[in-house]
């Protein structure tokens, strides 16, 4: 399975790379990475990752920049893109079409040959041309899946929440990451609260 992973300048740049982690782990996956400026500068800004670290985790990378890259055209076949986090700046060009850079040409592709884009917005709060562009993503096809924490699952800490986003992104995929803890209903949730405690 070929996954495409972008990771833009919007924070909660260890979307991506959690998600490039659990790619990793994945097998037969091959994962092709594009970061822009601002994805880099925020996994400096926000993590205490390298970012020659987080390209190892792909199997290939390839430079913003390049609109000759694989992934540029429809005849390389993928099962998709994630980009993880997606700012308002790469929503705006997704939705417009707009591809000057190997992230929004690449979602185009993914858009035209209607395959699967899972967009994770990380923006708040979101004004009225946030939510239209949001819209007209989803219209376009896109899968919009902004991670915001889920707390059935009885998350304890960061990680836990960032775990639960990344895995269910992977759902969309029906790739099993091990990373969701799966809702069983109320009467099941009942029964482990009894038993911590509360």
């Amino acid at each position: 399975m070929r996954i495409i992973v972008a990771i833009t300048g919007a924070s909660g740049a260890i979307y991506g790379i959690r998600l490039l982690e659990a790619l990793r782990e994945v097998p037969g996956a091959e994962v092709h990475l594009v970061l822009s400026n601002g994805g880099k500068l925020n996994i400096a800004l926000e993590t205490s990752w390298q970012v020659k670290d987080v390209e190892a985790l792909a199997h290939e990378v390839h430079s913003d920049q390049n609109l000759a890259a694989s992934i540029a055209s429809g005849s390389f076949k993928t099962a998709g893109m994630i980009v993880a986090p997606c700012s308002m700046k790469t929503l705006s060009g997704i939705v417009s079409s707009y591809a000057d850079n190997l992230v929004v040409r690449a979602a185009d592709v993914i858009l035209k040959e209607q395959r699967k884009l899972v967009l994770m917005p990380r923006e708040t709060p979101l004004h009225v041309g946030h939510c239209r562009l949001l819209l007209q993503a989803a219209e376009m096809g896109a899968l919009i899946a902004p991670p915001m924490p889920a707390f059935y699952n009885d998350p304890h800490t960061i990680d836990d929440l960032i775990n639960h986003n990344v895995g269910r992104v992977l759902d969309l995929f029906d790739i099993e990451s091990g990373l969701v803890k799966r809702w069983k209903g109320a009467r099941e949730a009942r029964r482990e609260s009894r038993g911590r405690g509360e």
